[in-house]
């Protein structure tokens, strides 16, 4: 089959541009009509639900998440601080004792091994670390826990007078 190019039907050019036969309409209905948020006309039934009331919206109850953010950072560096100056001290005894042993059995002042005064001091550096965990819970933790349970108090106030 080969290809014609001169066309078998006579050419003739579009009609010109006249108006529609079927006008538009101005505004189309909507396809999806949404359901009217009306009450019923008729009773509900006795064992429904009362209908929803709207409220004005709540606050959180327990503070601005700020105040919890900067209470948690604060036990978090509480914790931080006490356990690094118990655990630090003990790693540093052990690091001692594998590594340098020459030094652990070395006599200190009154012919003590430096090993067994190392080893003694590591109580008072536990009564240490707790002292600094109390003295930072005082300063700069319990402040913080205080002012938030007393915001949660007058919260839970209010909403009883509700």
């Amino acid at each position: 089959m080969s290809y014609d190019p001169s066309p078998s039907y006579p050419h003739r050019p579009p009609p010109p541009y006249s108006t529609p036969p079927h006008p538009a309409p101005q505004n189309p209905a909507p396809r999806y009509a949404p359901p009217s948020y009306a009450p019923p006309s008729y009773p509900p039934p006795p064992y429904a639900p009362p209908p929803a009331t709207h409220r004005a919206p709540r606050r959180d109850p327990l503070g601005r998440h700020s105040d919890l953010r900067i209470l948690r950072s604060a036990y978090r560096w509480q914790r931080r601080t006490a356990t690094l100056t118990a655990l630090g001290y003990f790693t540093l005894f052990l690091i001692l004792s594998a590594y340098a042993p020459g030094f652990m059995t070395g006599t200190a002042a009154g012919g003590l091994p430096t090993g067994l005064l190392l080893a003694l001091v590591q109580l008072p550096v536990t009564w240490l670390a707790i002292a600094l965990y109390e003295h930072t819970a005082r300063r700069r933790v319990d402040p913080l826990a205080d002012r938030i349970r007393k915001e949660a108090e007058l919260d839970a106030r209010r909403e009883a007078g509700r």
